[in-house]
């Protein structure tokens, strides 16, 4: 067990920067390490917006992370940028074991090696071979990606099902979780920001535009018109595919909303959703809790 202070010899250090979101709250000063018994570290990387999460070392599968950041996903990024990055955020904090989620193939190998550093065990990795506890009905389960098996287990942990989960990033996941627990599937669209991307550089004249809540149905510019077009036409895809999902089910089901913009968006469906900030992570959580107790992982 070592700390990232300690890891980061013969880098150039930086001080720790503010607490993130967490069972603290935002912006929390904390002078010192406040995990007494060591902390879990829970990386969620994805296409565009990386989460990072501390865990207590005894937390029980339904707690949240109780520090939490979000940063920009790098382009290219090494693994001392990656353990610079950690000690930043988590300072004098004793990590005793990491999970690792990846939907970059490039980068799984750089955040291993970061959290091997960090914690001088090898980290967890979602993906082949690693215990979910899920009954996959995928027909093959290889291709579920990282993200989507940790949101489905942590919906599988808190919710009534069936469930659904609807993730909202570069690519917007829905994930189906029946009443038995088991994985059914799910369905996967372009985000938001791709598709204001699409009109921009598919057309000779549409803008680029920034997402954000139009205020309006109707537009009244060509900017307007778009932000109305891209962000409602979400809303009502997302309203149609979830009707669609519960006619499959022949049940109604629980609709837990994550990502960039969840809030925004539970607002304006017409379905009844919880918004759940930490879904990933937990889930992450608790796929390290049900591999952790298969013996050691020593670097």
């Amino acid at each position: 067990m070592t700390d990232f202070l300690s890891s980061t010899k013969g880098l150039p250090m930086m001080p720790r920067i503010g607490q993130g979101a967490g069972t603290l709250g935002l912006g929390a000063e904390v002078p010192g390490p406040i995990f007494e018994d060591g902390a879990v570290l829970a990386i969620d990387v994805g296409n565009t917006i990386t989460t990072i999460g501390l865990f207590q070392k005894d937390a029980d599968g339904s707690d949240d992370p109780v520090l939490r950041w979000e940063i920009t996903t790098p382009e290219h990024l090494t693994a001392d940028e990656a353990l610079l990055v950690l000690a930043q955020l988590a300072g004098p904090e004793k990590v005793v074991g990491a999970i690792l989620s990846c939907v970059i193939p490039t980068q799984v190998g750089v955040w291993e090696r970061a959290l091997t550093r960090a914690s001088q065990t090898r980290p967890f990795v979602v993906g082949p071979g690693l215990k979910t506890g899920l009954k996959m009905r995928y027909r093959d389960p290889a291709e579920v990606g990282p993200d989507r098996i940790a949101d489905a287990v942590a919906v599988r942990e808190r919710y009534q099902l069936p469930a659904i989960s609807v993730d909202f990033g570069t690519s917007m996941n829905i994930e189906v979780i029946g009443a038995d627990g088991a994985f059914l599937g799910g369905l996967i669209a372009p985000g938001l920001a791709l598709g204001a991307q699409a009109l921009n550089r598919r057309t000779a004249r549409l803008p680029l535009i920034e997402i954000e809540m139009p205020k309006e149905v109707i537009g009244r510019s060509t900017r307007e018109a778009m932000l109305s077009g891209v962000v409602f036409g979400e809303v009502a895809r997302i309203d149609g595919l979830i009707d669609r999902v519960f006619a499959a089910l022949d049940s109604v089901a629980t609709v837990v909303l994550t990502g960039d913009g969840a809030h925004e968006m539970a607002s304006c469906l017409s379905h009844d959703a919880t918004v759940d900030e930490t879904l990933a992570l937990r889930g992450l959580h608790q796929l390290y809790k049900l591999n952790a107790g298969r013996g050691p992982r020593r670097s």
